[in-house]
């Protein structure tokens, strides 16, 4: 290797090094000021947790003159008189160590409610930021990822603080009282101490600067190993019916291995810390009783000094090696905290709090006026979308799959926003009113569906308070689902959960159920019928043909035998409008429709 390559390397590598560090203030000074709101509590924390540590180190000097007091009990002839001195002392000493583990514990105590808190504060702020963010974002991300905010990196910070913060705080206050007394008892000796234990510190910030860097590596990848778990369990039946068990085992091993790789790398620099420290605080007492032999021979100090500086250098080495352990724990805090940090910092949706316009007395009259989206900028799905539906009007979308069907109820919903154009309801502009404004007006049953664990009242009741048993029992009589409530353990009472078999056809049947209960004005059913069998499908048929009299409703169908009744017909392909019309007007046109529907019948027939 030339020497200028191997400069252009130290010179990487020193860039590398502070680039990290700085990483690790930053992230270490948004963790503080996290914790602003309990300052209070930490100051009382680290109080006790010094005033502990200042008394064990107390405790040496105590010794000392217990040491001191039996000497000279024993080269006198006053033995009672010393063994009163040596009860008085001893008394003092159990005294200072029993006050001293006490202020311990509570500092424990007030630490551990500090880290909860914390925790606590730092989850519901990713959950309320989680409803604040775009649905962008998630497209983007896995579920894993964004789960890991919740559990391992708050997980890991919280551990830091409760475990760590006063383990330092008392290690540094018990550093800091052995070098004072050691320097007003002896000076040279605590010069010797001291002297090993900067090499110790010079070692430590190197190695920080260093690890830092494979800690953020491994939160990242714990992420991504727990995003995989989430997609393969969520998918296990697919897993089995492709025999792709081994192929998914690989996938985990090699996310496995990655993740072992990079905590191997962290653990394996950061846990150098704690045995660095222990060396140099042994060094140090090696240190310490050669010059202090030294200086007891040479009569410059008594006995009970060495003995004192002896138990004082012990005390000193311990919280060296604690030290160490600690700013491994709070590197990966910081890790962890950089991430949460990251993802708080995350672009959110607009503030509405300025908006007072609302969707009062809706009729239901939608116009679409030359609306234009695309998921990424570069690659727009809908280019010049115009139509006008009518109130109470019941609007079938269909189309070949990627059209942009769904993707117009997600317009319509305000799940994501145009890129261009206008979509007014009553007259209303859409992005004139807030987004819960909008939902509010809408009942809506997604082809994907959804049931939390909980009753079945709860599930058909979500988002709607106040709903008579008599009023659920008659929406699950019209939608096909009275057998099974009358089957179930509890009626409506039964918990969803995996004790009770529910098959996709009931599921979606409950949720279409949900949307009948929210009776909103207007409805969105996409692919509402996709799940369940034809004699289900026509008794949902009847269902809807009820619950949609007289609201607006907007189906979209693959199935074009369900929406034969509908008042209007979009045919959507490539983003645009080729067709509209009634059912009989499309087939008289002998269009695309058309030739969709026929090719169906022949495939039923």
């Amino acid at each position: 290797m030339s020497p200028k390559t191997r400069k252009q390397m130290v010179s990487k590598a020193r860039r590398g090094s502070t680039r990290n560090k700085q990483d690790l203030g930053a992230s270490l000074s948004y963790l503080v000021g996290y914790c602003h709101q309990y300052v209070g509590l930490i100051v009382v924390a680290f109080a006790f947790s010094a005033v502990s540590a200042l008394l064990s180190v107390a405790g040496p000097s105590l010794i000392a003159r217990l040491a001191e007091t039996i000497t000279k009990g024993v080269s006198s002839t006053g033995i009672d008189i010393s063994l009163a001195k040596v009860n008085g002392i001893g008394m003092t000493l159990i005294a200072v160590y029993v006050a001293s583990m006490a202020l311990d514990y509570l500092q424990s105590l007030i630490m551990s409610h500090v880290s909860c808190s914390v925790g606590k504060q730092m989850r519901s702020e990713i959950t309320r930021k989680i409803n604040r963010m775009p649905l962008r974002y998630f497209d983007n991300h896995s579920q894993g990822d964004t789960l890991s905010h919740v559990t391992n990196d708050v997980d890991t910070i919280s551990q830091s603080l409760n475990t760590s913060v006063g383990v330092f705080v008392s290690s540094s206050t018990i550093v800091i009282g052995c070098i004072v007394m050691m320097t007003i008892t002896e000076w040279r000796m605590s010069l010797t101490a001291i002297a090993t234990t900067l090499v110790g510190f010079i070692a430590m910030g190197r190695i920080m600067g260093v690890s830092q860097k494979y800690f953020v590596a491994r939160q990242k990848s714990l992420a991504e190993l727990n995003g995989h778990i989430d997609e393969l369990y969520a998918g296990q039946m697919i897993v089995r019916a492709y025999n792709a068990e081994e192929s998914e085992l690989r996938a985990f091993r090699d996310a496995n291995e990655r993740l072992r790789q990079r905590t191997f790398q962290a653990e394996f620099l950061s846990r150098l810390l704690m045995p660095i420290m222990t060396f140099v605080g042994n060094l140090g007492y090696v240190a310490v009783c050669i010059v202090g032999a030294a200086l007891a021979f040479g009569g410059s100090i008594d006995f009970s000094v060495v003995v004192a500086f002896i138990i004082y250098v012990r005390l000193f080495s311990i919280p060296l090696s604690s030290i160490g352990q600690g700013f491994a724990s709070i590197q990966a805090a910081a890790a962890a905290s950089a991430r949460v940090k990251a993802f708080l910092a995350e672009e959110e949706l607009e503030d509405e709090s300025n908006k007072t316009t609302r969707l009062s007395d809706v009729r239901g009259a939608v116009s679409f006026d030359h609306i234009r989206f695309g998921y990424v900028p570069e690659r727009t799905i809908i280019h010049d979308f115009s139509a006008r539906v009518e109130a109470g009007q019941k609007v079938a979308i269909v189309g070949p799959t990627g059209a942009g069907k769904t993707t117009l109820v997600n317009l319509l919903m305000r799940f994501y926003e145009l890129d261009g154009g206008t979509i007014a309801i009553d007259g209303t502009n859409l992005a004139d009113v807030t987004r819960k404004d909008a939902h509010e007006v809408f009942g809506m049953v997604l082809q994907d569906t959804w049931l939390f664990e909980g009753t079945v009242r709860e599930n058909l009741t979500y988002g709607k308070e106040s709903v008579s048993d008599d009023d659920l029992l008659d929406v699950c009589a019209r939608c096909g689902l009275a057998h099974f409530v009358d089957t179930l353990p509890r009626g409506l009472d039964t918990q969803l959960n995996d004790s009770v078999s529910i098959s996709a056809g009931q599921k979606q049947l409950l949720t279409i159920a949900r949307a009948m209960v929210a009776d909103s004005p207007m409805l969105i059913l996409d692919e509402a019928t996709s799940s369940v069998d034809t004699r289900t499908e026509e008794q949902i048929q009847r269902a809807m043909d009820e619950v949609t009299r007289g609201r607006t409703s907007f189906v979209i169908a693959h199935r074009l035998s369900t929406i034969k009744n509908a008042d209007l017909i979009i045919y959507m392909q490539d983003g645009d409008i080729r067709e509209t019309g009634t059912h009989d007007e499309l087939m008289e046109c002998a269009g695309l429709y058309a030739e969709l529907y026929n090719s169906q019948f022949s495939m039923d027939a």
